[in-house]
């Protein structure tokens, strides 16, 4: 198993259909609940140990699905207000090396990530087939609809819960 990406790389073969989005949206929409299984029970240490060689702690991969996952949240509110936004970077690995990142409790970005869930799905379940297909300008990659966004977020979430749940198989915690 490649450790980094233990689902695969992201992948996309747009644009979705009513299930595929229906399906992904689901994922997002699980993703607080698989995340809070994953580090369940977890001690400190197993919270500070790196899921792979020169990766992320346990911790910061918590802390940095919250602030991924606000981030896009932004994004897709920016796009269905505004025509085509060029959206800001952030250096995530930089994010992830602050003090919070490296040191604060998980609950806080647990209790974070449920409600930004909350109010992220009900928006991305009141799309329509023309808002999936607006488009925002990221400045490394380009013009992105929301159905790809969609897409990779569902993978976002259970790339980095795999992260922790096949650490914890390998070390059989």
């Amino acid at each position: 198993m490649d450790l980094r990406y233990p689902i695969g790389r992201f992948t996309f073969e747009g644009p979705l259909s009513e299930t595929d989005r229906k399906n992904m949206i689901g994922q997002i929409d699980r993703a607080p609940s698989l995340l809070k299984e994953a580090v369940d029970d977890l001690t400190e240490e197993q919270l500070n140990t790196a899921y792979r060689p020169d990766g992320w702690t346990v911790r910061q991969v918590v802390h940095h699905l919250a602030d991924s996952h606000i981030n896009s949240y932004v994004r897709f509110r920016l796009v269905l207000t505004e025509d085509s936004p060029t959206v800001k970077t952030y250096d995530e690995g930089l994010w992830a090396e602050l003090i919070d990142a490296k040191s604060a409790p998980i609950e806080p970005s647990l209790t974070l990530l449920d409600s930004l869930h909350q109010r992220w799905v009900m928006l991305l379940r009141s799309l329509s087939v023309g808002q999936c297909a607006r488009t925002f300008i990221h400045p490394e990659i380009g013009a992105v609809d929301l159905d790809k966004y969609i897409a990779l977020y569902a993978w976002h979430g259970r790339h980095h819960v795999a992260h922790i749940t096949s650490l914890r198989e390998r070390k059989d915690w």
